[in-house]
């Protein structure tokens, strides 16, 4: 590996660096981005149950704040109501649209880093092979030397050249798969609290009318 390192010149190490922070991002999302932690499937049913007829307490809500993602959504229109019974409906869903702002950027975090890998490593394997083509041509001789220049130095430009191109597309074809794929999850997400804090807030304002 050190000696495909060493072929591929000092162009190399920004597509290692690259490559090393898309598989720590990767990484860090697959751990965010578990369904447990966003929107546990039985989570809105459990909180319409224990709010049928009134607000839960405090320790409850909290609980169901530190839940998960969605929790936290449904807990912010506990908090509305609490903190004032008679608010309208359009504040329950004011307060409950702000939170899910909240938690919507967090789980985009670091996507737009990931895409933007994806979108450098093949540039930056360009430039590698722009300066293997550079120290092609310096190892020619000029008018009237003897033909094919330096050997050694050809070789080098021509693995400079070769291993930053592949390598370039080795970093941005997983990176760019990964980000589709979060991509999607993450606008999955989404949908699923638009609609649980669309059912939530309709079953608060009920239960504020009682």
């Amino acid at each position: 590996m050190f000696s495909i390192i060493q072929a591929a010149g000092w162009p190399i190490w920004p597509l290692i660096v690259c490559s090393i922070l898309a598989l720590a991002l990767v990484i860090e999302r697959f751990i965010s981005l578990k369904t447990a932690k966003v929107a546990p499937p039985r989570l809105l049913d459990e909180a319409l149950a224990v709010s049928r007829a009134a607000v839960p307490s405090p320790d409850v809500v909290q609980q169901l704040e530190q839940n998960s993602a969605l929790g936290q959504v449904l807990a912010s229109g506990f908090r509305a109501l609490t903190s004032d019974p008679r608010c309208s409906e359009m504040d329950l869903r004011a307060h409950m649209e702000h939170t899910g702002r909240q938690v919507a950027h967090r789980l985009e975090r670091y996507l737009s880093a990931l895409a933007t890998i994806a979108s450098a490593a093949p540039l930056l394997g360009l430039l590698g092979t722009v300066i293997g083509m550079i120290e092609i041509f310096g190892s020619q001789t000029p008018t009237g030397g003897a033909p094919g220049g330096n050997p050694a130095q050809l070789a080098h430009g021509i693995s400079v050249a070769l291993y930053n191109t592949a390598f370039g597309l080795i970093v941005a074809i997983p990176s760019l798969i990964f980000w589709r794929y979060f991509r999607v999850r993450v606008d999955e997400y989404l949908l699923t609290l638009e609609l649980s804090a669309e059912r939530f807030a309709r079953h608060l304002n009920a239960l504020r009318i009682q």
